[in-house]
């Protein structure tokens, strides 16, 4: 019988570097919205944490096959599930 490990739900700025995490939902309205959509940030899909920076602004992500980053003003108004 397998155990089934509950997924930790935060926002993507609370992500550690070195961990994934799969994106929930966007809190974030407007053109703010619109560009995370366009660089990736789409639900359902998988995202590598990379670095932050020393004082936590701003985050370098990996989604798909680039790298993003993003402000952790941008970061805290994305939804996700870290993944085991």
């Amino acid at each position: 019988m397998k155990t089934r490990r509950h997924k930790k739900c935060c926002m993507l700025g609370d992500i550690k570097p070195g961990r994934k995490a799969r994106i929930r939902c966007h809190h974030a309205k407007g053109a703010i919205r619109q560009r995370l959509l366009d660089l990736g940030f789409i639900p359902e899909s998988e995202i590598d944490v990379i670095r932050k920076a020393p004082l936590g602004d701003p985050i370098q992500c990996k989604v798909a096959d680039y790298n993003v980053t993003l402000r952790q003003s941008e970061a805290s108004l994305i939804e996700v599930e870290e993944t085991i």
